[in-house]
């Protein structure tokens, strides 16, 4: 059973980054409070959903939910401190971010972020957890259209159609068109192209 049907009284933030894999662009999180009084139906890993379907539920939950809030680590910071630090500095920043404090956070994965509020980590919570659902479609929602703006000035790489994992498609024009300043420097395909 979800945590937040457990105790009705208590607010759980459910909390997703997204953008972990790819060779560019920032990794984005997102920290979600749902109304219990206001369900959304068809909530599940934003990985499982057509974009149709992540663009609309990304609305209704921000119509919806009690409190949100996106955020992001930058490039620079992935190159300075790894992916997985980027990754919990963005969802620290999510939580911090929020306008309402909630009484637990339910982050998705085994490693938690440094927050002052207590912390329950889910693997594949995405899947289980309404409101880290909720967090990964916003989330990545957010990611995508960034990288569909990102297409726009960068139009040889791709960016719009694989949103910078790293495709054969991406790995190709990196290796004909080099690197641009949102690839990420510490990843071994742009490392070793920048070594070339």
């Amino acid at each position: 059973m979800p945590f937040n049907q457990q105790s009705p009284k208590q607010m759980v933030a459910g909390v997703d980054e997204v953008g972990r894999g790819p060779l560019a662009g920032p990794v984005i999180a997102a920290a979600v409070i749902l109304d219990p009084e206001q369900p959304i139906s068809g909530l599940t890993d934003s990985k499982k959903l057509s974009e149709k379907k992540r663009e609309s539920l990304a609305l209704e939950i921000k119509t919806k939910a009690l409190a949100w809030s996106i955020a992001r680590a930058e490039v620079e910071e992935i190159d300075q401190i790894n992916i997985l630090q980027a990754s919990l500095l963005a969802m620290q920043r999510a939580i911090n971010s929020l306008d309402k404090l909630p009484d637990l956070c339910l982050v998705d994965g085994n490693k938690a972020p440094k927050v002052n509020i207590p912390v329950t980590t889910i693997v594949k919570g995405d899947l289980t957890e309404p409101a880290i659902s909720a967090a990964s479609i916003i989330a990545k929602v957010a990611r995508d259209n960034e990288m569909v703006e990102m297409d726009m000035q960068f139009p040889e790489y791709g960016f719009a159609k694989h949103k910078g994992y790293p495709t054969k498609a991406h790995r190709e024009a990196i290796e004909l068109h080099g690197i641009t300043p949102i690839h990420r420097r510490s990843f071994s395909p742009v490392q070793r192209q920048l070594e070339l």
